[in-house]
């Protein structure tokens, strides 16, 4: 890497001790209310990554920063706390430093601006400005799927209601966004099929991020520019998000060149019963919606993904958008609390869509030695729900499943400061849960035409990808495989299209609870390996069929209160219970509550818990509410901003619920197994909790009992030989083709076994 010219270092020496770069050890600020903008020291409201770019004395080697005419230039997400939804005195100042705006967001209180370096401490300074990220890059963490899920058993009971004959879910009328690198929408994966005869795509509507963040004249370089209102639009009084439209971008002919998000859709929602191998998915008939966030070579922005996700947002109720897949992760090392894409992700959870995203593939480092605290944002927020790896070693029995190896472990790591000066580690139990994701077989997108020649760019680069035994790889039916938690996660998103089919009054925490709970967890694997578990679908939607369809508006119109009775007229909770394949199991029974604490007992479902209002979330001792503010629209409510708040007296957890503890030996702490604790909860085993959860004045029954504060988790250090806790999310530059090694003879370099993010 080249020095910087003279000129330009001596502008930035002056920056770096303003900055005062070797100070700072924490990223940005981190109280939960609105005060967080008021500290002593603006340079804690600048991300460290940020901060380091700036003060260092080399050429920037980071796509969001850029050297022109001599200045430094930066990209950067400026979340704010104005009362003004449109944030002019802020986007006024911007300009009037010599930087631009590119977007205004919905879903949080921030916008996309370039700066000069130079004068972000004078942004930072501004009480309005709670935290400054750049705009980092955001990448892909890239039948028997039917059977080892369960989702070939899922089956409602016979009620007279719209599974009366125990017709099996499939997805119909539910809404899946992909924020990815598009959808073939001509592959017949993605199609409605007649009489065995191609029908009309399931892609309903195809918007592309990628394209609009370039815009026709890039000028998210030119200082006193402001974009972020021509990248709204007006309907009925309601600025909506508009993003482009396939029929305005080059993707009209090739919708998805770089094939993952195609592969991605289809493992979700694919119909693949025309050939063998049958590589239907999940819920084949589900509406799948294409947001493009990924370039042609996989790769994105913050800026971008979190305009996509207002997009979903703004559209979501009149599209009957349920599920948001998110198979990519940027490596932020900030909290939850305060990182843009995970409080966007937390937004779209609270208007009512659930949330799936990858863990990530940083599950070991390049000496093979496994890595915990390596889950990415958005992953490490608690509304989502964060899903892992599984292999099915070639089988779909699920008693060989084993957790894979490249699979992001938890805790997450995420850190800041904060209002009163308080060092903050989120300490999250990551992932949530696991699923399939090694070797999957999905379809493989090329031009409109299915033509060979233009099959896309990740098969391009690696043909064995595209090897896939009795496959005829005919023109719009070729197929491909890919490993990943990026594959994993949509696996999950198709199953939350079930049960939402099933249960359309589910709210995102409650699904994610569901899932949770029914899961079966794999022998050998600890809770930050695995979350709960391995997906049951089967059970999933046996347990939501079982619930009444009305909770979430009766939440949202508040006619619903702590203890209330969750289960539908005339039924009973189902058996704890499943047999997949011949095999019988018992579920886990065991969900994440409060960042890190475990419940379990027939009482989270037989009575309704304020932990199920999607616009609360808890993480140990603060919990915050968002409120949703609502526009008037010709087709019904539409988000128009998203904000939060801490909440005080507040109930989350009622009598009668089962708080699980892990064994006390420093043996096991947060590394027991997931097993163990579903036997001890097997066993009655467990503290009943006679009066609830109950936050007053800030104050929480206990900080936890399977993680606390530092416990065996300092920044860095080396836990057993073999182990290592990661301060950060690992970026790894390759993508999973397979759990294992590849064959010696094949002229696959091991190299590109890396990891993908």
């Amino acid at each position: 890497m080249r020095q910087l010219v003279p000129s330009v270092r001596a502008s930035l020496r002056g920056l770096r001790n303003a900055l005062a770069v070797s100070a700072i050890l924490v990223a940005s600020i981190a109280s939960p209310s609105s005060a967080q903008a008021q500290v002593s020291d603006p340079t804690l409201k600048i991300a460290p990554d940020l901060l380091a770019t700036v003060g260092s004395s080399l050429l920037p080697s980071v796509p969001w920063a850029r050297l022109l005419g001599g200045e430094l230039l930066v990209r950067a997400l400026v979340v704010a706390n104005s009362d003004d939804r449109n944030l002019t005195d802020l986007r006024r100042y911007v300009t009037s430093i010599g930087g631009s705006v590119t977007y205004n967001y919905m879903s949080i209180r921030a916008l996309a601006v370039m700066v000069p370096a130079s004068r972000l401490v004078d942004l930072a300074r501004r009480s309005d400005v709670v935290s400054i990220t750049p705009n980092r890059a955001v990448t892909r963490t890239a039948s028997v799927l039917q059977a080892t899920t369960g989702a070939a058993d899922a089956q409602t009971p016979s009620t007279g209601g719209l599974f009366a004959s125990g017709k099996a879910p499939d997805g119909t009328g539910v809404g899946i966004a992909f924020l990815d690198s598009g959808i073939g929408w001509s592959h017949q994966n993605v199609s409605t099929t007649l009489l065995g005869l191609k029908g009309l795509s399931r892609v309903k509507q195809a918007l592309d991020f990628v394209q609009m963040g370039k815009g026709l004249l890039d000028l998210s370089w030119v200082g006193g520019s402001d974009q972020s209102m021509a990248n709204l639009i007006t309907l009925d009084g309601t600025k909506l998000t508009p993003g482009l439209s396939l029929l305005q971008t080059p993707r009209l002919l090739l919708p998805d060149p770089y094939g993952h998000g195609t592969h991605v859709a289809s493992i979700a929602a694919g119909s693949g019963s025309y050939q063998y191998p049958d590589t239907t998915g999940v819920a084949p008939n589900a509406d799948l919606y294409d947001i493009r966030v990924l370039d042609e070579n996989g790769i994105g922005n913050l800026a971008d993904v979190i305009a996509g996700i207002d997009w979903v947002i703004q559209h979501a109720s009149q599209l009957n958008i349920r599920v948001m897949n998110l198979s990519l992760a940027s490596d932020s090392t900030v909290s939850y609390l305060v990182d843009p894409l995970a409080r966007a992700a937390r937004a779209a959870s609270a208007t009512g869509i659930v949330v799936v995203v990858a863990a990530g593939n940083a599950g070991k480092n390049a000496d093979g030695r496994e890595v915990y605290g390596a889950v990415g944002s958005p992953g490490h927020d608690p509304s989502v729900i964060t899903v892992g790896a599984t292999n099915m070693h070639g089988t779909v029995m699920r008693s060989d499943d084993t957790v894979t190896t490249f699979s992001s472990r938890g805790p997450t790591r995420g850190h800041t400061t904060l209002a009163g000066g308080e060092p903050w580690i989120d300490n999250l139990v990551k992932p949530d849960l696991v699923a399939p994701g090694n070797r999957l077989v999905g379809a493989l997108s090329s031009n409109i035409l299915g033509a060979k020649a233009s099959w896309n760019l990740l098969v391009t680069q690696h043909p064995e990808l595209a090897v896939v035994p009795g496959a005829a790889q005919a023109s719009n039916r070729a197929l491909m495989q890919l490993s990943g938690t990026s594959v994993a996660a949509p696996v999950v998103s198709g199953a939350v299209a079930l049960m939402l089919q099933v249960n359309p009054g589910l709210t995102p925490p409650l699904v994610k609870a569901i899932l949770q709970y029914t899961a079966q967890p794999i022998a050998g694997a600890n809770l930050l390996q695995q979350g709960t578990g391995l997906l049951n679908i089967e059970g999933a939607v046996r347990l939501a069929a079982a619930l009444r369809t009305d909770i979430g508006p009766a939440i949202a119109a508040g006619t619903i209160k702590a203890g209330d009775s969750l289960l539908a007229k005339g039924h009973a909770l189902p058996v704890p219970r499943s047999t997949l394949n011949w095999q019988t199991f018992n579920w886990g029974r065991l969900i994440t509550a409060g960042g890190n604490h475990l419940l379990s007992g027939d009482t989270l479902f037989t009575q309704y818990q304020p932990i199920y209002d999607p616009t609360l979330t808890w993480t140990r001792k603060i919990v915050m509410r968002s409120t949703v503010r609502y526009q008037p629209y010709l087709l019904g409510k539409v988000p128009s901003a998203v904000t939060e708040a801490p909440v005080s007296n507040q109930t989350l957890v009622t009598p009668g619920v089962i708080w699980v503890s892990a064994p006390k030996t420093a043996a096991a702490g947060p590394f027991v197994l997931t097993a163990d604790l579903a036997n001890q909860v097997a066993m009655g085993q467990g503290f009943i909790l006679s009066e609830g959860f109950i936050l007053s004045e800030g104050f929480i029954l206990s900080e936890g009992f399977i993680l606390s504060e530092g416990f065996i988790l300092s920044e860095g250090f080396i836990l057993s030989e073999g182990f290592i806790l990661s301060e950060g999310f690992i970026l790894g530059e390759g993508f999973i083709l397979s759990e294992t090694l590849p064959d010696p003879a094949s002229q696959l370099d091991p190299s590109d076994v890396s990891g993908e993010p």
